[in-house]
């Protein structure tokens, strides 16, 4: 029972997930050769990560800390952050500067914004996860929280092997400015979108 469950877990967390790989190979490219940049993406990732998972049992459990007709709003915090950066890569292209520096100072992305992203992406993952959770016993969604924040940081390393890989790496290298706005604002978009906000 229990390796099933752990199946099930990893399933589940693959499915829900998937996307989240290429926002993390776009993060650890624009963070490369950044002192501890790394660190505070995958720090992010699991602060984001967290809160999606302490809003999913709370819900589960009868708590409702977000509620469902706040979810397709979370759609405003990664089409801010990619409008931010779209504005940040123009400025520097055309100062001529490094699109690579990081608009916190530090180079790469900071902690609270890899987290912001990851828990306004994750937000349709709630609506999953509570049904879950609710129908499983309090050890059962033990073993769903640890399997799913192991799998954060295999997340995190296969999201960094793609991003140093040569080939990757070069398109990253040249295009990662272009491609981190467009996949957030993206990412923004299509959850205000398919949540009906602003009645769209």
């Amino acid at each position: 029972m229990g390796l099933e469950m752990v199946g099930q877990a990893t399933g589940l967390f693959a499915v829900t997930n998937i996307d989240d790989i290429l926002i993390l190979a776009l993060f650890f490219a624009q963070g490369a050769g950044h002192h501890r940049s790394a660190i505070r993406i995958t720090l992010g990732q699991y602060l984001g990560f967290a809160a999606i998972l302490a809003v999913a049992v709370a819900a589960a459990f009868g708590a409702t800390f977000l509620p469902e007709s706040v979810i397709p709003y979370l759609g405003l915090l990664p089409l801010a952050l990619g409008l931010k950066a779209a504005w940040q890569a123009w400025k520097n292209h055309r100062n001529g500067e490094d699109e690579n520096e990081e608009q916190t100072g530090q180079g790469g992305p900071g902690a609270l914004e890899v987290a912001a992203v990851t828990f306004a992406n994750g937000g349709d993952n709630i609506g999953v996860y509570v049904p879950v959770f609710a129908t499983a016993a309090a050890g059962g969604v033990v073993v769903y929280a640890v399997v799913f924040l192991v799998l954060v940081g295999v997340w995190c390393a296969v999201g960094r092997y793609f991003a140093t890989r040569p080939v990757v790496a070069r398109t990253l290298s040249q295009w990662g400015h272009v491609l981190l706005p467009v996949v957030l604002i993206g990412i923004g978009l299509l959850i205000l979108l398919e949540g009906g906000a602003f009645g769209l």
